[in-house]
């Protein structure tokens, strides 16, 4: 075995699948597993990084493969059907329908699926629009899928190649066949190879600028095994890739060993070949050398993937284990130069892979080349160096220095061409190349690299490159992160539109407001779009809105600013409304139209509505005025110019005001102009009548008198109104406006006027036509007030209308209103002749005239009804009762007219004549009348036969109901003559029925007597005579006996059965006696009489069989068994085997019993009698006869019968079941009870059942039988459910380290699980804490690490609880407990390793107060690794709290870049404290975030003029100038109070130091003030102190530097103005000689000016200078 320190690879155990389906390896992101789980199919998906990441569907398939990096699933069912799945969105992609059969699938690229048949391979594209698989190549061998496997399918980038792998299993003495078909697409040609694994790659050859496709694939055969590499589809013939076959290493032993998978390491240009039983080879694909040989796993890996960056692989067993494997980057060149002491191998993988290890001889060979003056292989070592460790500018400069050789190029720019055919340049060599290509004047060369990227881009490159391409320079600025550039090249390019997007994506903040004020001046029609982009940023406004408009004005573009303003406020915020105000009023003054549009469109709701107001009046934009204001007096005097207002728009206005103000303003337009507001105030009345009130409005009208406004108002809202004043006045002014159509409508269709009161307004109107007055009293019942009112105005012809096309139906109250007021017949009748008689309701008519006693005078007018063929039975009713009124042959008309209605008429006959209303109720079948004046007039004769007529039961059960008092005088009459009369037997059986209903059965039986018994057409009737005789059994029960005898046809059964349920129980059986019916004469005797002795006695009469079973069946209930038993044998009946069985059985007559089964076993096979044999054999200890039965042919239920003697307690006869039908599992509990514990285990272990190893176990451990429990015990636990109970059994019975013994016994066991694991440690924590550790550090990967941290809390163990919550990354808890029992289980460096990854950051803290009370000293190192992720401030404050600010000092100063106020103040206040002035002014003047008065005011008090020094610093640098010049004069610092005054750049400052200076005469400080403070010094005052101080010569050199400088800025003021009046004469001859009007014939030189100044709107109209611009908005 190799030493681990030596093995130049990396192999890692990713994650342990527990239960494996069928499992997929496609990439180093996923592993996909099927599995089954409670029978349903499951796909599982795992992150093998982050085993956490795991996705379950329940997905049914044969197959299913993951993609490799994107949550896209395929799956394969049974049948062909194909689904491509994405798991996040639960969306099918694609679902199509293979019809052949698929021998493999695999992704091959990141769109597309191989799918391999027995005679083709296809690709599928399941990301594109065509849904079948597409044909890729043509087997040219057919495989066999019988013998063959597909083993793996490899394809090259292109899809050019494709290589099918196969395989063949050979018995153990052969090796494994396998054979690749390679198919070529250009070709269409296919070759058979033989081989087990393949790949196709490509590989980078020295020499050779383009990479090399190579094929590679390893065989195995009986004799030998290799490796060939092949170079395919090779486009340069002058460098052919030499063809390499080298030797496969297998061990002796695995005889059968073959490869099973190549993956090629692009890389590193490393193939990786793993074998079936686990070795991984390593071999250079350019030299085929073999790197390294080891195994990796003890059981095949099946499927393998490169790693997401193809250095690497990583591969599943059969354990389930995922594995990564991969090239130790700080290993392998050591490992090739020293192991295999190959330098070239070594020199070439570093360089390609940029691997450590060669550096040192490289460097070597460098320096040894330039020695030699090999400049050009020099070049080429520094240029393939690992890293480019040797691309140093170093380097360069060394190269540039080179002799040049005499031909050719110089020997940098070879170095220059190696770098870039290698791929690409750092940022000191690009600077270097670009220079000289940029000073040949060749930019596309450099364009050219810029697009292969090629170039390591930084500012000094763009700065190079910016005064040749400014947009080259921009794309490097880009590239190398030069956010200040890249945003400067953006606005000079006019690129505006990219700035805001890259600025955000760099995290780069532009001075916006500068940018904008430059872009405005080149470009304002793009700095608007820029502006805007700005203020709709998603994250808020990056600018000042206000500076942007502002922006916008100072270059008077009010247009800009407004498309600016009406985008940035969209959102219409608060906050904006001084904004909204200023672009309103910027758009009244210049364009009022505009602001008209913005107010129109109602975007902003936020500004000075007040001040808008006023501008809107005073741009006469009255509507706007009123929309923005709530002043009543600008409402009032802006309301009634109804004229140059929208009228809709007006109507709507109301709705804003109160009542109160509507009024008032529609008060003020009809006070105002009533002819011009009339209208709108209508209208306005009309849409607020609800709101105002209709009664305010109708004053308001009928204030101004206006009918026509009050008729258009009311007109509008009565359809709609409830009000009745409403429909009154709508009628009063439709009267008026002479508008007698809408009166006649609203009186016809109105349901709120008061019609009292519209009916004698209608009266005192005298309206020309009455129409009116009659609708209303027509409607409202007023007709007797409307005829008086007609007749008293003698308007006979109104009333005439009204009957006849008004409403004839009223034609009754007319006639009854005239019949009142004494009007003549004559009138009557003639007006009664006038209207049609179908339109007259006739019994209203007959009601009026009739309540009046006048109803012979419709005579006339009923006849003339009939003759014209009116047939209204209302008619014949009153012709009915006029013709019995005057008896007129009224009998005849009742029998024979079938027109009038038999209820009214008979109930007029009542009191007149009983037999008339007899035949009126009888012709009408009125039952319940008839019955009245029958049963009144004591009329029972007529009664009974009209109920026998009828024959309806309900009118049968009424009469003969309990509380008629006629009901005995009507029965006689029926039974005495109604029924002898009658010849119809139905209508005799309901009246029968009737009796029997109503519960009479006397009077029934002397009727069914009178018809039955005597002679009659009834008297063989069967259905009276069963009638008769279930009467007789319910009412007379001594006569039935007697009618069984004289009665022949009466139903037996029915009758008999009536019997047993009323208990005639002899009537009964003699009525199946006389019938012969033995079974139900016995069933009567056994089941109702209850005599089993006369039952055997019938029974030995009659001697039949059914008989016999029968009684055997009452004996057997009645508990005599032994008669039943031989009753059955005697009756040859073993039907009721099961009923026997059982009684017999719990009686215990086994002897008795064992006769019938005999009996019953000569005609029945069944398994229920056979297995009661058994067991009476059982129970009666004949286990000779029952070891005989059982050899014998039976169908007994051999383990039913062993279950039950097992239950019993016959367990010898149990055994005797179990052993003939071989049950080892109830076998052996069996042999548990009988004490034969080795036997028991035997049959346990052929049982093989966890119920009964159970069983064994529990009696082994009562007995103590340890070893035999232990084998039991082996069996249960590898169960996980069967865990528990084991071990709550050794522990109850206190048997410790015998259950220890057994746990770890079963860790070796192929079937150990977790728990097994789990539970030892528990058992180990409680029983033997000491060997707790070990077991953790040995299995911590296979316990259930919660479970197991309970058991170690509880136990204490601490050390082990850390280990644990360590193992399950339970950071924070580890964290806890280490502090919370630190003397057991600390230690710092496991501590530090720790608490960078708890997840709480209160940890964090409790770390440090746990550090500063138990381990001080090491607070600085825990604060060093814990800067990244604490609060500084917290640490601070909760240091100073405890006053121990002094221990975290290298912790302060290590994280006081962050600048923060608490590090700042605190390190100040200990620098302070320690003197260490140095440190202290570092501080201040690097870091500001501190409060600089209070440090300042602190350090002026300082007894050290250091602090004092460093106080006024504070001051100057807060400007505080007077504050720290009187510092720096207290301690003398004048050079100090002197810059002050400098920086200060204010003259008064500067002014009053110099007079001091002067005063205390320090004349070299005056001198260094003129100096210093040059230009902020007044030359008067210089002057005047020198004049009275004597310090002209002091001043002369300043006064002579100033005095020159007066004349340079004359002269050059001078200059200017000659320019700018020689400029001025030659613009004003210019414009002298040039027209004032059509300077230019071209409108389109003349610009904006070209349109008259009449077409823009005051003030762009040229009075201000400034010519119009395009506001956004369509002209008005």
């Amino acid at each position: 075995m190799a030493n681990p320190a030596d093995i130049p690879i990396k192999l890692t155990e990713l994650l342990q699948l527990k239960s494996i389906g069928v499992s997929t390896v496609e990439s180093d992101r996923f592993v996909c597993v099927r599995q089954n789980v409670g029978g349903q199919q499951q796909i599982v998906v795992v992150n093998p990084k982050n085993p956490d990441e795991t996705i379950r569907r329940s997905i049914p398939g044969e197959s299913a493969i993951m993609h490799w990096n994107k949550y896209i699933l395929a799956v394969r069912s049974e049948d062909g059907n194909l689904r491509i799945i994405n798991l996040q969105t639960e969306q099918i992609l694609k679902d199509v329908r293979f019809r052949v059969k698929i021998l493999f699938w695999k992704w091959i690229n990141e769109r597309s699926l191989a799918l391999v048949t027995a005679t083709h391979s296809y690709h599928w594209d399941v990301f594109g629009e065509k849904t079948q698989p597409v044909e890729a190549s043509v087997h040219k061998e057919r495989i066999d899928e019988e013998h063959w496997k597909v083993f793996n399918y490899q394809t090259t980038d292109d899809e050019q190649w494709t290589a099918v792998i196969a395989v063949q299993a050979q018995d153990n003495s052969k090796p494994t066949l396998g054979k690749i078909q390679l198919y070529s697409r250009a070709r269409s040609e296919s070759q058979v190879i033989e081989g087990h694994a393949a790949a196709f790659g490509k590989i980078r050859v020295a020499g050779n600028p383009a990479e090399t496709k190579i094929f590679t694939f390893a065989v195995r055969t009986s004799t030998a095994a290799k490796i060939h590499i092949v170079e395919i589809d090779n486009e340069n013939p002058t460098k052919k890739f030499p063809k390499k076959a080298e030797q496969l290493f297998f061990p002796p032993e695995a005889i059968t060993d073959f490869p099973s998978s190549i993956q090629l390491s692009r890389k590193y240009d490393i193939a990786y070949i793993v074998t079936m039983f686990g070795f991984i080879h390593l071999y250079d694909l350019e030299s085929g050398s073999c790197l390294f040989l080891n195994r990796i796993s003890s059981r095949s890996i099946f499927a393998t993937a490169l790693d997401s960056e193809s250095a690497g692989l990583v591969g599943v067993n059969r354990d389930g284990q995922v594995l990564a494997v991969s090239v130790d980057e700080d290993k392998i060149i050591p490992y090739i130069l020293q192991k295999l002491n190959n330098e070239g191998l070594a020199v070439r993988l570093a360089s390609k892979g940029g691997l450590p290890g060669a550096d040192g001889f490289l460097k070597r060979e460098f320096d040894s080349m330039v020695a030699r003056g090999d400049y050009v292989q020099a070049a080429k070592i520094a240029a393939n160096s690992p890293r480019g460790f040797l691309r140093t500018p170093a380097t360069i400069n060394l190269l540039k220095n080179a002799p040049q050789p005499a031909t050719g190029m110089s020997v940098i720019l070879q170095y220059f061409g190696m770098l870039l055919d290698q791929g690409g340049m750092n940022q000191y060599e690009s600077v270097e190349l670009v220079r000289p290509v940029l000073q040949q004047g060749r930019k596309h060369l450099l364009e050219k690299w810029m697009s292969e990227n090629k170039l390591g881009c930084s500012e000094e490159l763009g700065d190079l490159v910016r005064p040749h391409d400014m947009n080259l320079a921009l794309n490097i600025y880009l590239k190398a992160n030069v956010p200040h550039k890249v945003v400067a090249g953006f606005a000079e390019t006019g690129q505006f539109d990219k700035i805001l997007a890259f600025s955000k994506q760099a995290g780069y903040q532009p001075d916006y407001i500068q940018l904008l004020q430059h872009i405005v001046r080149v470009n304002p029609e793009k700095c608007a779009e820029f502006a805007t982009q700005l203020a709709s940023d998603e994250n808020g406004a990056l600018v000042d809105l206000d500076r942007v408009v502002d922006v916008f004005i100072s270059q008077n573009m009010v247009q800009q600013a407004t498309a600016f303003l009406l985008d940035a406020l969209k959102d219409n915020k608060p906050e904006h409304a001084h904004l909204q105000t200023r672009l309103l009023e910027m758009n009244l003054v210049n364009a009022p139209q505009v602001a008209d549009a913005i107010l129109g469109n109602e975007m902003f709701t936020h500004y000075d509505k007040a001040r808008i107001s006023q501008l809107c009046e005073n741009a006469q934009l009255y509507q706007r005025a009123l929309e923005n204001t709530d002043d009543p007096a600008v409402i009032m005097r802006n309301i009634v110019r109804t004229d140059k207002l929208n009228p809709e728009w007006l109507i709507n206005y109301f709705g804003r005001l109160s009542v109160e103000q509507c009024l008032e303003c529609m008060n003020e337009m009809l006070k105002t102009n009533l002819r011009q507001n009339l209208s709108a105030v209508v209208q306005i009345a009309t849409k607020f009548s609800d709101l105002l009130g209709p009664t305010n409005l109708i004053n308001l009208f009928e204030k101004y008198r206006t009918a026509e406004g009050l008729y258009y108002y009311l007109g509008s809202i009565v359809n709609l109104s409830e009000d009745p004043d409403v429909h009154f006045k709508y009628i009063e002014a439709a009267t008026a406006m002479n508008q007698l159509t809408e009166v006649e409508r609203i009186c016809r269709e109105s349901n709120y006027y008061n019609p009292e009161k519209v009916k004698n307004f209608l009266k005192e109107a005298r309206l020309t036509e009455q129409l009116p007055l009659i609708i209303v009293c027509d409607r409202f019942n007023f007709i007797h007030d409307l005829v008086l009112y007609l007749y008293q105005s003698q308007q006979y012809r109104s009333i005439e209308v009204y009957v006849q096309r008004v409403n004839p139906s009223r034609t009754p109250a007319v006639v009854g209103g005239l019949l009142d007021v004494d009007c003549e017949e004559s009138i009557i009748k003639n007006l009664l002749s006038t209207v049609d008689a179908a339109s007259i309701p006739i019994d209203d008519l007959v009601s009026e005239v009739e309540s009046r006693n006048r109803l012979k005078i419709l005579l006339p007018f009923l006849e003339n009804t009939l003759a014209t063929g009116n047939q209204q039975q209302a008619v014949y009713n009153a012709l009915a009762k006029i013709y019995i009124d005057s008896n007129n042959n009224p009998e005849k008309f009742l029998k024979e007219n079938d027109l009038y209605d038999p209820l009214i008429v008979g109930k007029y006959c009542e009191k007149r004549d009983p037999n008339l209303a007899y035949i009126a109720y009888r012709k009408g079948q009125n039952d319940l009348e008839l019955i009245n004046i029958t049963n009144e007039n004591s009329m029972y004769r007529a009664q009974a036969r009209y109920l026998l007529e009828r024959a309806d039961p309900e009118i049968w059960a009424f009469v003969l109901n309990a509380n008629n008092i006629h009901r005995r005088a009507l029965v006689d009459q029926v039974v005495a003559t109604a029924v002898p009369e009658s010849a119809e037997p139905d209508k005799v059986s309901i009246a029968v029925k009737a009796f029997l209903d109503a519960d009479l059965p006397g009077e029934l039986i002397e009727l069914l007597e009178k018809i039955i018994l005597e002679p009659s057409p009834f008297s063989d009737n069967s259905s009276l005579q069963n009638l008769m005789m279930l009467t007789a059994a319910k009412a007379d029960k001594g006569r039935l006996m007697d009618y069984i005898h004289k009665l022949s046809e009466f139903n037996a059964d029915e009758i008999a059965t009536m019997c047993v349920s009323v208990g005639l129980y002899e009537e009964a059986f003699e009525i199946y006696k006389k019938v012969d019916n033995h079974l139900a004469a016995t069933n009567v005797l056994v089941d109702s009489i209850v005599s089993i002795d006369r039952a055997q006695e019938y029974a030995e009469g009659v001697e039949l069989p059914e008989v016999w079973s029968k009684v055997a069946k009452a004996q057997l209930d009645g508990l005599r068994i032994s008669d039943s038993i031989a009753s059955y044998i005697r009756a040859g009946d073993p039907s009721n085997y099961n009923e026997v069985i059982e009684t017999a059985t719990h009686a215990g007559k086994d002897v008795d019993l064992v006769e019938f089964l005999k009996m019953a076993r000569k005609t029945l096979r069944e398994p229920a009698v056979d297995t009661a044999l058994a067991f009476c054999y059982a129970r009666l200890d004949q286990l000779s006869e029952l070891e005989d039965f059982l050899r014998g042919i039976n169908v007994a239920d051999v383990e039913a019968s062993g279950d039950k003697a097992y239950e019993e307690g016959f367990h010898e006869a149990a055994k005797i079941f179990y052993t003939s039908i071989s049950n080892w599992a109830k076998l052996a509990t069996t042999l548990v009870h009988l004490e034969e514990y080795q036997a028991a285990v035997e049959c346990a272990r052929k049982a093989n059942n966890i119920k009964v190893w159970k069983q064994v176990n529990e009696a082994c451990v009562s007995k103590k039988e340890f070893r035999l429990a232990q084998i039991c015990g082996l069996n249960l636990i590898v169960h996980a459910e069967e865990l528990q109970d084991l071990v709550h059994q050794y522990e109850r019975n206190g048997y410790f380290d015998e259950l220890i013994a057994v746990l770890e016994a079963g860790l070796g066991l192929e079937r150990a699980h977790m728990g097994m694991f789990t539970e030892l440690g528990i058992s180990l924590s409680k029983y033997h804490p000491d060997k707790v550790m070990e077991h953790l550090k040995l299995f911590w990967t296979r316990i259930n690490i919660p479970k197991m941290i309970r058991a170690c809390e509880e136990a204490n163990l601490w050390p082990e609880l850390v280990f644990l919550y360590c193992h399950y990354d339970e950071w924070d808890n580890a964290a806890l407990a280490m502090m919370e029992r630190a003397a057991d289980s600390w230690e710092h460096h496991s501590f530090k390793d720790i608490i960078v990854k708890v997840a709480n950051l209160e940890i964090y803290y409790r770390a440090l107060n746990f550090y500063l009370q138990e381990q001080p000293l090491l607070l600085t190192d825990l604060l060093q690794v814990l800067t990244p992720r604490i609060d500084v401030n917290r640490v601070v404050r909760m240091f100073e709290k405890s006053d121990n600010i002094p221990l975290i000092k290298p912790f302060l100063l290590n994280v006081q870049p962050q600048n923060k106020k608490a590090v700042n103040n605190a390190i100040n206040d200990l620098l302070i404290e320690e003197e260490d002035h140095k440190t202290l002014r570092d501080s201040v003047e690097n870091y500001d975030n501190y409060d600089p008065v209070e440090l300042a005011q602190r350090l002026e008090k300082h007894d050290l003029v250091f602090f004092r020094q460093i106080a006024a610093s504070i001051y100057r640098k807060n400007k505080r100038w007077e504050k720290s010049i009187s510092l720096s004069k207290q301690d003398k610092l004048f050079k100090d109070a002197i810059e002050t005054a400098a920086i200060s750049g204010k003259t008064e400052v500067v002014e009053e130091l110099l007079r001091y200076f002067v005063d205390i005469g320090s004349r070299e400080c005056y001198v260094g003030m003129l100096y210093a403070c040059y230009d902020l010094i007044r030359p008067d005052v210089v002057m005047e102190i020198s004049w009275r101080h004597r310090l002209t010569d002091f001043s002369m050199p300043y006064m002579i530097n100033l005095l020159s400088q007066q004349v340079r800025t004359v002269e050059l003021l001078k200059k200017d103005n000659e320019e700018r009046k020689a400029r001025e004469a030659s613009q004003k001859k210019e414009e002298d000689n040039t027209p004032v009007l059509g300077g230019s014939r071209l409108m389109l030189t003349q610009g904006p000016a070209a349109a008259p100044p009449s077409a823009s709107p005051i003030p762009f109209g040229h009075t201000n200078g400034i010519t119009p611009q395009p506001t956004g908005f369509r002209p008005f």
